[in-house]
């Protein structure tokens, strides 16, 4: 215990032997530099954060600021706590990019082969980047705008970013929006916090080092709010070109210019944005790929680049165009590529261990899709997964996810009851609200449909959307449940090589919805070549490209009895294939 007593009793003394000399020999410095006459301005520590502002171009107003703090820091004991707080808040006021920029290289031909290297397809996006090029090279007083990019993922949001950056020869930085909930992250910290540091925001501008970077504010969709503030709120400060010159951070406390920065969003869906930021910005919409196009992906940008990551040489791997269709089609449900790519690294990490382990007498491997189960196991999906049958009572609808267009089947079962109506599959409350509107278009005109008017009395109606683990929301799948229902309840059958979309009112008119060029691209990748779409949505299948809307045979309506005579077929009918006949 004595010497436990004596350990302690050294170790103190020798920490106040350490800071007692540091106090003592910073004061010998002061009394020095005092009998000098250099005391002030050009002492020590201060002396040396005056030197780095003069070679620095900021606004007065920074200026003045940053003079406010060394006097601050000259009169403040080396030792005081204070002291450490000051000279971290001049390193980032100092550190602040508040006049360096770099120079555009704006060359339209080189921006295209950029984007066309890094991209396939998307020429709708980049049709838009390119112009805003063009603006820049004309005029470089032109505000940027804030671009959004609004797609399910793996369809290159992000990416295009890096490209942006590239095509512009700015600096580049990436900040992850996922699951904030506190203002601060935007906005800072007071420095009267303890560790209080600049938002997100001021921090990116610091590390790109440039006042004019190219900004992703990546998954905005993302964010919450909770009892710490609205991180929405601070980024609409950020995000408005008329405010953003005199951005403020809780930190830095002085305003700091944005207007030079290129911001851009991504996000998966947009119906989770606040609509004031919403407001603010440019979105384009990244729907996904097709078959098609996932196969060009493969061949030209995934299947190189697994290789080279694998050090696979050109004649180490061959996959043939029907497995690559095979991985996309079995192996992958997605609008984008990420599923595609980790499939493609499975299949080369296989192969790298059967070049090491077999050595010289490794010949090189050819994947064929019938032998795609040795490397990537039996397929998870089926491509064949569609009703190939007209049914009573089942109708195909569109719906949007966030990982983009897919099909949905909805179902409807008539019982003998009291009227009651039976809804399951966690349905939303507008979804709710679409089958009670179709259940009263269909008593309205029970006559008109061919029913009993009082068929309600004795007769139950079940409706049910599978995947019931899946929360549904939304108008859109108003059509579908009432062409179920009245196929139920009358008998007739649904035909089923055709899917629907649209929104139902009690008078029984069909209003356009959203998504459509999503829902169209998912019921193509599903294999469904029919689809009756909204009169009103007419427009949108103009975005369409014109080698899938070629291949698809579109229906567009303005009354469910329109719905109704296209998808139902005529009673005693077995299939849709033996009408066709």
């Amino acid at each position: 215990m004595l010497e436990l007593a004596r350990k302690i009793e050294s170790d103190v003394k020798a920490k106040i032997d350490q800071s007692q000399r540091e106090y003592y020999l910073r004061e010998q410095v002061r009394a020095i530099e005092k009998e000098l006459g250099e005391e002030g301005e050009e002492a020590g520590e201060v002396g040396e954060y005056r030197q780095k502002l003069e070679k620095i171009h900021m606004p007065a107003y920074a200026r003045d600021k940053i003079e406010e703090e060394l006097a601050r820091l000259a009169k403040t004991p080396a030792m005081s706590p204070e002291s450490s707080i000051i000279r971290t808040y001049l390193d980032w006021l100092i550190g602040l990019p508040w006049d360096i920029r770099t120079a555009d290289k704006i060359d339209l031909k080189r921006a295209r082969k950029v984007l066309d290297k890094d991209h396939y397809g998307l020429e709708e996006i980049k049709d838009r980047i390119l112009e805003y090029l063009a603006v820049r090279k004309l005029s470089d007083k032109a505000k940027g705008p804030i671009l959004c990019f609004v797609g399910p993922p793996g369809v290159g949001k992000t990416s295009l970013g890096k490209s942006i950056a590239e095509t512009l020869d700015r600096k580049f930085v990436h900040v992850s929006l996922g699951g904030i909930r506190d203002e601060a992250e935007v906005r800072g910290h007071r420095r009267t916090y303890v560790g209080a540091m600049p938002g997100r925001i001021i921090q990116g501008i610091k590390q790109a080092g440039t006042k004019n970077p190219v900004f992703l504010l990546d998954e905005i969709d993302k964010v919450g709010a909770d009892f710490r503030g609205d991180p929405t709120a601070a980024l609409l400060e950020a995000l408005d070109p008329e405010q953003n010159t005199q951005f403020s951070d809780h930190y830095i406390e002085i305003p700091f210019d944005l207007s030079e920065v290129l911001f851009l969003t991504t996000a998966n869906v947009s119906e989770t944005i606040p609509s004031a930021l919403l407001d603010r910005m440019e979105v384009i919409s990244l729907p996904g790929y097709t078959d098609e196009e996932k196969q060009q992906i493969a061949r030209h940008f995934l299947l190189p680049k697994a290789m080279q990551q694998h050090g696979l040489k050109k004649e180490d791997l061959v996959i043939d165009d029907r497995a690559v269709l095979a991985i996309i089609q079995q192996y992958t449900r997605e609008a984008g590529v990420r599923g595609l790519e980790r499939s493609l690294v499975r299949i080369c990490r296989k192969v790298a261990r059967a070049k090491v382990e077999e050595k010289k007498s490794f010949t090189g491997a050819t994947v064929h899709a019938d032998g795609l189960a040795a490397y990537l196991d039996l397929a998870p999906y089926s491509y064949t997964s569609l009703i190939k049958e007209a049914r009573v009572g089942v109708a195909c609808g569109l719906v949007v996810t966030q990982y983009g267009g897919d099909t949905v089947y909805v179902e409807s079962t008539r019982m003998d009851g009291k009227g009651n109506l039976q809804l399951t599959g966690q349905l939303g409350d507008v979804m709710k609200e679409s089958a009670q509107a179709a259940l009263s278009y269909i008593r309205t005109h029970a006559v008109d449909i061919g029913l009993d008017p009082h068929f309600i009395e004795k007769t139950d109606l079940h409706v049910h959307v599978p995947e019931g683990a899946v929360p549904k929301e939304g108008p859109s799948a108003g059509v579908t449940m009432a062409t179920a229902m009245v196929s139920a309840l009358t008998g007739r059958k649904v035909r089923s090589d055709i899917a629907m979309t649209g929104e139902i009112t009690l008078r029984g008119q069909v209003l356009p919805v959203g998504g459509i060029k999503a829902k169209v691209l998912g019921a193509y990748r599903a294999g469904i070549r029919k689809l009756i779409l909204p009169e009103e949505n007419r427009r949108d299948t103009s975005k369409i490209s014109p080698d899938i809307s070629k291949k698809l045979e579109f229906t567009f309506v303005n009354d469910i009895a329109q719905v109704l005579d296209k998808a139902l077929l005529p009673a005693g009918t077995a299939s849709g294939s033996k009408r066709r006949r």
